[in-house]
């Protein structure tokens, strides 16, 4: 078998599967690797932060020198970026060319490439949070309370309600939607503290339900065409 091979991965992705985006099929046998090879990063949800806000993407190529990630909309229009890792390492970022919802980047500094693809937290199971805050109704057994979300995954959220709710309180909370009707999510308390709680869903966001949400919430522009 011919060795492939590997690009340098800043320049946009060709017109094909993304699956294969780490080989270079123009480069004849035995060509000399370049410097950075290219790791390919399949379904790695990390958090876009820009001065626009908190936004959701997916990782599809990392290198030494920069990165190429899918959005589920527009790209945030912003001069400086950082990527957020769900274990909490963070890296600064430049643009290098957008297309579409795709995009390219480059580290501003150094970066270890093989902790970057085999990060590990102390959380493992905890999903990506972002810095959301918004009002939302919280309905119970005992009443519907008004509340605010300081955080927001997939699965569940940190919200604070001057209503004393108990743990394990079955609770429906309303949040926005993209249909413009407001959705119910239903969920369950499982921690308290002061007026603070933190609860988990039982109607939970695929990853894209959550990352328009958070464009909805921030930047509703970006999601337009």
């Amino acid at each position: 078998m011919e060795p492939a091979t590997l690009n340098q991965g800043l320049e946009p992705p060709p017109e094909r599967p993304a699956e294969i985006l780490g080989d270079n099929p123009g480069d004849s046998p035995g060509a000399e690797q370049r410097a950075a090879p290219r790791f390919t990063l399949l379904i790695r949800a990390a958090k876009l932060v820009s001065a626009q806000g908190e936004f959701v993407c997916v990782i599809r190529d990392v290198s030494e020198t920069g990165v190429s990630v899918r959005l589920f909309h527009a790209l945030p229009t912003c001069k400086d970026y950082a990527l957020h890792m769900p274990a909490g390492a963070i890296y600064e970022i430049g643009r290098v060319w957008q297309r579409d919802n795709e995009a390219g980047f480059t580290f501003n500094g150094s970066v270890d490439v093989a902790k970057l693809v085999n990060e590990s937290s102390d959380y493992p199971k905890r999903g990506l949070r972002l810095g959301l805050c918004f009002p939302v109704m919280v309905h119970g057994l005992t009443g519907s309370f008004e509340g605010v979300v300081e955080n927001l995954s997939q699965q569940g959220a940190r919200i604070t309600c001057d209503a004393l709710l108990s743990i394990d309180q079955n609770v429906r909370i309303v949040v926005p939607s993209l249909t413009g009707k407001p959705r119910d999510v239903r969920a369950k308390v499982r921690w308290r503290r002061d007026r603070q709680y933190g609860v988990v869903f039982d109607d939970t966001f695929t990853l894209g339900e959550f990352a328009r949400l958070a464009a909805l919430l921030q930047a509703p522009a970006l999601l337009e065409g």
